[in-house]
């Protein structure tokens, strides 16, 4: 199974980045944190798959000291989905009712 990256971004607000962050890496498929300021890249993390709990702390601790130290920050998430398979069935419109 192949998979894509998407990129996911929002503006870092106080102490709810960080809680943003913790949130969606729980959802899973997070790769990579990148914290930016004025389109510059300041701080990037990689993640590893099912990372959590006391592993994840620090990643979060720096994420929220740099959004305290600096306004305007805007953190981007990388994340990996499954692709789109190329061979799903056609879907049937209609019911069988109507072949009549």
């Amino acid at each position: 199974m192949t998979t894509t990256t998407c990129w996911e971004s929002f503006k870092a607000e106080g102490e709810n980045a960080v809680d943003k962050v913790k949130q969606l890496v729980h959802e899973g498929n997070v790769r990579r944190v990148v914290v930016k300021h004025d389109a510059r890249t300041v701080a990037e993390f990689p993640l590893t798959a099912g990372v959590v709990g006391a592993l994840l702390a620090p990643v979060l601790a720096a994420i929220g000291a740099l959004v305290a130290l600096m306004k305007d920050c805007t953190i981007a998430l990388e994340r990996t989905q499954p692709a789109p398979s190329k061979e799903q069935p056609p879907i049937a419109v209609g019911s069988l009712d109507d072949q009549g």
